[in-house]
């Protein structure tokens, strides 16, 4: 090696496509050498003795720097079959996803053709309020089976696509316009469905008693991110609650408080002759807005 050290030659070495590990051996006593070839990438050093210490020091680095490869390289295989298994079960979870989201829209397309056939008024919108149930949760799994993260969803996807559902359903009825104001605030999936059903169900009861039928109106849903919590807003500007108690049949409220208790939260309800605003304020489980912390 004219003009070079081992220091030189073992950078060329360590680039092969297997490099083999290596054993700096050195005549010099200078201690710094040692630490430059193991900073360089050097598996172990000796240096050379004219003694049999020495031949028995340089076996045991070799046997040492040999065992730490192979155990590396075992180590580097089986963090890829973790990875592997770990992609087919992400794989798998979003397959189930995707027909739990297909079936749960089939449910909820059966239940919108019972109530075109039915005549009584009660019984269609008592259909209505199941539809948007369902329709909460299959929008999980629908947001779920299209993102790389099955761990949570996007607030403002996953509320678009339920706001668009809810007023598609409504459109036949002449309904109130449905308005959405959401931030990208990432919520877990139990999160989701629980929160999902809270604003159904909130939307469902706004249409059924915040305005007189034909006169129209708006429901403004809203998401926003402040701080560590998620701010959720139904509001509208109808004929306000009166005893400012939700209107139903009692089985509404508790869906509503129990779906709540699960986010540990509770609904607060402030009502005026203008309008009804219900509030919800919950500690997500994914504090990060998309686009963070990936």
């Amino acid at each position: 090696m004219p003009g070079r050290d081992g220091l030189d030659v073992l950078p060329d070495i360590l680039k092969l496509e297997q490099a083999p590990p290596v054993v700096y051996v050195t005549g010099a006593q200078d201690g710094r050498i040692a630490v430059a070839a193991l900073k360089t990438g050097a598996a172990d050093y000796v240096i050379k003795e004219a003694n049999d210490e020495f031949v028995h020091l340089l076996g045991r680095a070799v046997q040492g720097a040999i065992e730490r490869r192979r155990l590396a390289i075992e180590a580097e295989k089986a963090q890829a079959e973790v990875l592997r298994e770990r992609d087919r079960a992400e794989a798998l979870l979003r397959e189930v996803n995707h027909r739990v989201g297909n079936s749960l829209q089939l449910v909820t397309s059966f239940i919108h053709l019972q109530r075109r056939q039915m005549q009584d008024s009660a019984a269609q919108q008592a259909l209505a309020k199941v539809q948007a149930r369902i329709e909460a949760v299959s929008q999980v799994h629908r947001r779920l089976y299209t993102s790389d993260d099955v761990t949570g969803v996007q607030l403002d996807a996953y509320l678009g696509g339920l706001i668009d559902e809810l007023s598609s359903s409504m459109s036949s009825d002449g309904g109130p316009v449905l308005k959405l104001s959401a931030e990208p605030v990432w919520v877990t999936t139990d999160q989701a469905v629980a929160l999902g059903v809270i604003v159904a169900e909130l939307v469902t009861n706004a249409v059924k008693y915040a305005y007189a039928p034909g006169t129209g109106g708006e429901i403004r849903v809203s998401a926003h991110q402040q701080g560590e919590d998620v701010v959720v807003r139904v509001e509208d500007d109808g004929a306000g609650m009166g005893d400012s108690n939700p209107k139903g049949t009692g089985l509404g409220s508790q869906i509503l408080d129990a779906m709540a208790t699960d986010l540990g939260s509770r609904i607060t309800f402030e009502s005026s002759t203008k309008g009804t605003r219900a509030q919800l304020v919950f500690r997500s489980g994914m504090v990060r807005k998309a686009g963070l912390g990936e």
